[in-house]
C-alpha cells in the first residue's frame, strides 16, 4: 500500500490509495510518538517526498517497478518540470547529494547553471549602478541550464534505468495533461500579469481564450512534451546541441541575451566531494561550493556542538539566541568566501574547522544580541559567493538522493523559449555585479562571486544527507533563497537535538538571520513571549510576512526522510499545499 499525506497548517488529511504498481502489504509498521499531532508517513521498502504529490507518485512508481533511488529522483525531477513549473525545471539547475549503498560512497553532482562566454563583470552596470531589470528580468539574466545534463549524469553513473524510462512519466503528464492543484491555481492568478504579457508563457499556462486554469482543470503542455520526447530519443545532446538548444539560442538572440550554441554545447555537470562535518556522533554530508549551504550548515553545527542545547528547550529564547548569533557569523563569512571553486579558492577546510568554530562561539555573549556591525567576515582564511524546490528519495537497498534545484525567479518573469515549453532561469542575478551590492533576493557577496564567463554563481541550495554509522539517517533540504541554509540547520537540530519525528521537525516555527540586514525574521507561529525576550536582548525581530520579504509568509518548505531501525519515515512541509510523501511497503 502506498500512503500519501497532504497537510495544511491546521489540518492533517490522509489519503490511502492503490498505485498502478502494487507491492506487498506490511501490517507490522512500528509505533512512534506523534508530536503535536504531526505524523510521518512510514514505509518499509522506500520513501519519496517532494513538493508535488503527482511527482512524488511518479518516483514511488519507479521504486515499486524496481528502479533505485537515483532512477526515482531523476523521474521526480522531470515530473516536477511539468506539474510544478515555477521551480521544477529543465531550464534551470541545481545540486544533488547521493549515497550509493553497495559502494558505501557519498558523492555530489553539481549541475548549477553557468554564465555564457559573453558575460562580463559590468554586463548589468549602467552609469555606475546595477540595472536590476538587466540582471533580473531580461534575457541577459539567463544562465546555461544544467538540469538535463545533471540528471543524465546521475542516471548513467548510478542509476539502473535508461534516461528515456525515467522521463516517460513526465512526458505523459505534459502530453496528456494533469489536474491543476490549489497551489498552481493560485500561482497562475498571482502572477497572471507577467505570465500573460509574454506570448510564450501565455500560450503555455492560460486557456486559448486567455482565462485562468482553475483547480481540477486539465493542463496540457504540448511544447514541453515535444522537448521531453526529444530528450528521450536523443539524450542530452537534444537539449545542448540539437533543436532545443537552437530554440533557446534563437530566443536569446531575439531578446538580446548572451547564450550561444557554443555555450550550450560546452556545458558539463561536475561530480564533487561532499562537504563533511560531524555533530554529536552523526556525519553530515552536504553540497560543496558553488553552493554555500554545506559549508555554513557545518560551521553553525560546529559552533553549537559543545552547548547543551536540549536543556535550554526547543525554540526557547536561550536556544534561538544561540542560533541567531551562529547564523550571524556564518552568513558574514559567506558574504566574503562563497563562490565557484574553479575561479576562487574557497577555504572550505578552515570554515568547517571545529577549532575555528570554537573561537567564533567564544565571541557570543549569552545575555545580549550583537550588532551585525560587530561581526565582520573573518578575513585571512585564504592563504593562497525563492523559486526553488527540494525532494528526497531512499530505496530499500539504502541508496539515497537529496536534491535541490531552481530557476530562481524565471517563472515569474515569463521567460520561456518559444516552441520548447521550457521555463528559463534568471540565475545570473545570483552573481555579484558590483562588490557588496545586493541581488534581487537581498543577498550580498564579494569578489568571490563576481560573474565571469563559464562561472557558476553562488547558491544557497543545501541538499543534505546526515549519516549514522555510514548509513543515511536524515535526508533534507528546502527552497527559500538565502533562508535555505538556516531551514536545513534547524531541521537537523530538531531531529538530532530534540529527537523529533520528521513530521514534527518539519512543522516547527523557524527563524532566519543572515548578517545583513541586521534583522531576525520569524514566522508568526513563534511564541510571543519568546519573541519579547529576544527583543529585550537586543534582537531586531520582524515577522516574515512584514517588510521586504517578497510576500512569503513562511521560511522554507522541506521534504525530508528519516531512516531508523529498518523503517523509512517521511514528511513534506505542512507549509505547502500540493506536496506529497509516499512510503513503499
Amino acid at each position: 500500500m502506498i500512503g500519501l499525506i497532504n497537510r495544511t497548517f491546521n489540518v492533517i488529511i490522509i489519503w490511502i490509495f492503490t498505485a498502478s504498481v502494487l507491492v506487498a502489504q506490511n501490517n507490522d509498521l512500528p509505533d512512534f510518538d506523534a508530536v503535536d499531532g504531526f505524523v510521518p508517513v512510514i514505509g518499509s521498502k522506500g520513501m519519496v517526498s517532494s513538493r508535488h504529490k503527482i511527482a512524488t507518485k511518479v518516483g514511488a512508481d519507479i521504486l515499486a517497478a524496481g528502479g533505485n533511488a537515483i532512477d526515482a529522483a531523476a523521474a521526480v525531477a522531470f515530473a516536477l518540470a511539468v506539474v510544478h513549473p515555477e521551480a521544477g525545471n529543465i531550464g534551470g539547475g541545481g545540486f544533488m547529494v547521493v549515497h550509493i549503498a553497495d559502494e558505501n560512497k557519498t558523492t555530489t553532482i553539481d549541475y548549477r547553471e553557468y554564465a555564457g562566454n559573453k558575460a562580463t563583470h559590468d554586463l548589468y552596470v549602467v552609469d555606475g549602478k546595477v540595472d536590476p531589470f538587466l540582471s533580473f528580468e531580461s534575457r541577459k539574466s539567463v544562465g546555461v541550464p544544467g538540469t538535463v545534463a545533471g540528471m543524465a549524469m546521475a542516471i548513467e553513473k548510478y542509476g539502473t534505468m535508461s534516461l528515456a524510462q525515467v522521463i516517460e512519466p513526465a512526458y505523459r503528464l505534459a502530453k496528456d495533461g494533469f489536474e491543476v492543484g490549489r497551489h498552481l491555481e493560485r500561482t497562475f492568478v498571482t502572477h497572471r500579469e507577467k505570465l500573460t504579457a509574454a506570448p510564450e508563457t501565455r500560450k503555455a499556462f492560460f486557456k486559448p481564450d486567455g482565462s485562468n486554469y482553475r483547480f481540477g482543470d486539465k493542463l496540457v503542455q504540448s511544447d514541453l512534451a515535444g522537448s521531453l520526447k526529444a530528450i528521450m530519443e536523443d539524450g542530452p545532446d537534444a537539449f545542448y546541441k540539437g533543436e532545443i538548444a537552437r530554440k533557446i539560442v534563437a530566443d536569446q538572440e531575439k531578446y538580446d541575451g548572451i547564450i550561444t550554441m557554443d555555450d550550450m554545447a560546452a556545458y558539463s555537470p561536475v561530480e564533487r566531494k561532499p562537504v563533511y562535518g560531524s555533530y554529536k556522533g552523526y556525519k553530515i554530508a552536504a553540497m560543496p561550493p558553488p553552493s554555500s549551504g554545506g559549508v555554513h550548515v557545518v560551521q553553525m553545527l560546529n559552533m553549537l556542538e559543545a552547548d547543551d542545547i536540549k536543556s535550554k528547550g526547543h525554540n526557547s529564547a536561550a536556544t534561538l539566541h544561540l542560533y541567531i548569533e551562529a547564523m550571524r557569523q556564518a552568513y558574514a563569512d559567506r558574504s566574503l568566501y562563497a563562490g565557484d571553486p574553479a575561479f576562487f579558492d574557497v577555504p572550505i577546510d578552515k570554515l568547517t574547522d571545529k577549532e575555528y568554530s570554537k573561537e567564533m562561539r567564544a565571541r557570543i555573549p549569552l545575555d545580549r544580541a550583537r550588532k551585525s556591525s560587530e561581526v565582520a567576515p573573518t578575513k585571512g582564511l585564504n592563504t593562497e559567493s525563492p523559486q526553488t524546490t527540494h525532494f528526497s528519495v531512499m530505496d530499500s537497498q539504502g541508496n539515497a538522493v537529496s536534491n535541490t534545484y531552481t530557476v530562481n525567479y524565471g517563472f515569474y518573469m515569463g521567460m520561456m523559449a518559444a516552441g520548447t515549453g521550457i521555463v528559463l532561469n534568471n540565475e545570473m542575478d545570483d552573481f555579484d555585479h558590483l562588490p557588496y551590492e545586493p541581488d534581487a533576493n537581498g543577498n550580498i557577496s564579494g569578489k568571490a562571486n563576481a560573474q565571469e564567463p563559464r562561472k557558476r554563481p553562488r547558491s544557497s541550495m543545501t541538499p543534505t544527507i546526515v549519516l549514522k554509522d555510514d548509513v543515511p539517517f536524515l535526508l533534507t533540504g528546502s527552497p527559500g533563497s538565502s533562508t535555505i541554509i538556516n531551514t536545513v540547520f534547524q531541521t537537523i537540530m530538531n531531529v538530532i537535538e530534540f529527537d523529533m519525528n520528521v513530521a514534527a521537525a518539519s512543522s516547527k516555527p523557524r527563524i532566519h538571520h543572515e548578517w545583513m540586514p541586521d534583522v531576525v525574521q520569524v514566522e508568526k507561529s513563534l511564541n510571543i513571549d519568546t519573541i519579547n525576550i529576544l527583543k529585550a536582548m537586543g534582537h531586531n525581530i520582524i515577522y516574515r510576512s512584514d517588510g521586504n520579504v517578497y510576500g512569503f509568509r513562511t521560511l522554507g518548505e522541506t521534504a525530508s526522510i528519516v531512516y531508523k531501525d529498518g523503517y523509512f519515515y517521511g514528511a513534506h512541509d505542512p507549509r505547502n499545499m500540493d506536496a506529497g510523501t509516499i512510503g513503499i511497503n
